[in-house]
């Protein structure tokens, strides 16, 4: 992580979740003191604002799919202003809005990084894995099914935005506190060989030795990228989230996973997204995710030796 300004980028939209509310995430963020938080930790804070784009029309699924132009036309917003971001030597942070707004921010940093000529790995955290497509999603709710698209699998329109049909290869992305995965998605995850440490992998091994696993072949050239869903926690930490699974890792178990990720030095993007502020217990959600934020940027307890 050698830039030292951090780009916020506020996404105000449900457009491709299953309920509505995290559309108002960015600004439970701001309430939640994320400006000021990156700024006491010694980082330069830009805040873009808002991004605008369509209202949830709130229609039923066409074609597999529901709300694919609002979604496109988001996603496109998202795009432009990571890529500005980025081209300016900027940190994006992404605040969602639920996670199909993904798909425009990693397209963006996979076209940036091919352009620098860096590799890059993506951390998805997660309840879900994200990997349906509009031939096999229960719902056709597009928060479901960003990772198919950077995959080069997903509606016509929402792929090839890196300048390749695919964003990511499947090697590219890790999936970390897994634990809730439609059937076919399971047949999908295993013949695209995509490597998700499900929260029994967590349970079994630790949060330390899944994390070692993750980063051990990391490297200078390589442009660390986190998609932080709040739902990867478990619901009793964090409440605020549309699609709440049990099980997922604790407060201490996600701190671990955050000042880890902080030790390699090379995040160099972040989206937060899915936190629901209708759903929430005075902003707790928020306050958590900025408390893991600052992690990801360094915070911890003592000074250490990387």
């Amino acid at each position: 992580m050698t830039a030292s300004t951090v780009s916020l980028i506020g996404a105000p939209t449900d457009v491709g979740a299953s309920v509505r509310g995290a559309g108002m995430g960015p600004d439970a963020l701001r309430v939640a003191g994320i400006v000021e938080t990156l700024r006491a930790h010694k980082l330069d804070v830009i805040d873009r604002g808002n991004l605008a784009g369509p209202p949830n029309p709130w229609h039923e699924p066409a074609n597999g799919v529901r709300h694919l132009d609002e979604v496109v036309t988001w996603n496109r917003a998202v795009f432009d202003a990571v890529s500005g971001a980025l081209g300016e030597g900027h940190i994006p942070l992404l605040m969602g809005g639920d996670h199909s707004l993904a798909i425009g921010s990693i397209s963006a940093i996979a076209k940036h990084c091919r352009a620098m000529g860096k590799s890059l790995r993506v951390l998805w955290l997660d309840a879900h894995s994200d990997v349906n497509t509009e031939a096999i999603s229960p719902s056709g709710n597009l928060h479901g099914m960003p990772v198919s698209c950077l995959l080069g699998h997903g509606p016509a329109s929402l792929v090839g935005w890196s300048g390749q049909r695919a964003a990511l290869s499947p090697e590219d992305i890790d999936f970390i506190g897994i634990r809730s995965v439609d059937a076919e998605e399971k047949q999908a995850i295993r013949l695209l060989g995509l490597s998700v440490y499900d929260m029994r992998h967590i349970d079994e091994y630790g949060m330390r030795h899944t994390m070692t696993e993750i980063l051990q072949d990391l490297d200078a050239d390589t442009h660390l990228h986190v998609s932080f869903d709040l739902d990867c926690l478990d619901p009793l930490e964090a409440p605020g989230v549309g699609t709440r699974v049990r099980g997922g890792p604790t407060y201490r178990e996600m701190q671990l996973c955050m000042e880890m990720i902080a030790d390699t030095g090379l995040m160099g993007s972040l989206d937060v997204v899915e936190i629901n502020p209708a759903l929430d217990v005075r902003n707790r959600t928020a306050e958590l995710a900025v408390e893991f934020v600052q992690s990801l940027f360094g915070a911890s307890t003592l000074v250490r030796e990387r």
